[in-house]
């Protein structure tokens, strides 16, 4: 397993960073150990548009304020990117596009900083077009660099006794629209009413894909048998009803992150700066 030293051995070797920190474990872990090597040279900072889900720039300033780092909330346009709203294969090339872009002018701001993601070796295998516009932009994966999975994130994150340890992975809101979907505010807005319903039964884990008038619920295992009892069914096909959706169907198996780009995976090289 690789170890701290390493990790803040790969941050050590900037002087002064920026973090794309959505407050998930994997950016929360390089937060952390970024402003423990840096200090006041590491700024975390997270992207505000209409695709983040409702609670999670709370979420991240909460675990930014745990952790010490300096943070900082900046909206991004990805929805003015032509690219992103068609929401080809791509999608994610044009939203990390926008995301660097903003993050590249804080970076200049701050005498030359150098700007990391949250890359961990085990997203290498898997379809990102996000790492592609990385590497455009020329930005640090530390978790990559140290040789992290994301098994060695949590692990780390709990010894480190970081709040986001166990936190479930919350991709933005335009991953649940399938390929071909045009992006545009008022569907994501349905999707996060959606979500928003079923948290508030206990749901955790989840995401609600969008087939125009039909939500798509899919859910963590220990959670699916729950909501396949009769009673519990019907409070979910309410709630999400509750979001304007016409026909709610419960996938039968459990949550599969990415699903929709599940066909289109495979390795994708970073060239780290």
């Amino acid at each position: 397993m690789p170890s701290l030293a390493e990790l803040e051995a790969a941050v050590g070797t900037a002087g002064r960073v920026v973090v794309a920190f959505s407050g998930g474990v994997d950016s929360s872990l390089v937060a952390a150990v970024s402003h423990r090597v840096l200090g006041a040279n590491a700024v975390a900072v997270t992207a505000v548009s209409p695709a983040l889900a409702t609670g999670e720039l709370d979420g991240a300033r909460e675990i930014a304020r745990a952790i010490g780092i300096e943070h900082r909330a900046v909206s991004t346009r990805e929805l003015a990117r032509d690219g992103y709203r068609r929401n080809g294969p791509d999608r994610c090339y044009h939203c990390k596009s926008e995301l660097y872009d903003v993050l590249a002018v804080i970076a200049r701001e701050r005498a030359g900083a150098e700007v990391f993601s949250g890359a961990n070796v085990d997203d290498l295998g898997d379809f990102r077009p996000g790492l592609r516009a990385a590497s455009d932009h020329h930005v640090r994966h530390p978790l990559v660099e140290a040789g992290f999975g994301k098994d060695d994130v949590r692990a780390l994150a709990r010894t480190l006794a970081l709040p986001s340890a166990e936190k479930p992975a919350s991709p933005c809101l335009a991953s649940r629209l399938p390929f071909g979907t045009e992006v545009d505010p008022a569907t994501l807005a349905q999707v996060d009413r959606a979500e928003q319903a079923l948290k508030r039964l206990g749901y955790r884990e989840l995401r609600v894909r969008h087939f125009g008038d039909i939500g798509r619920v899919e859910l963590s295992a220990r959670d699916l048998l729950r909501a396949l009892e009769p009673a519990a069914r019907a409070a979910v096909e309410d709630a999400v009803r509750s979001a304007g959706y016409a026909d709610v169907q419960i996938d039968p198996e459990p949550l599969r992150s990415g699903s929709l780009t599940r066909a289109l995976r495979r390795p994708l090289p970073i060239v780290s700066a």
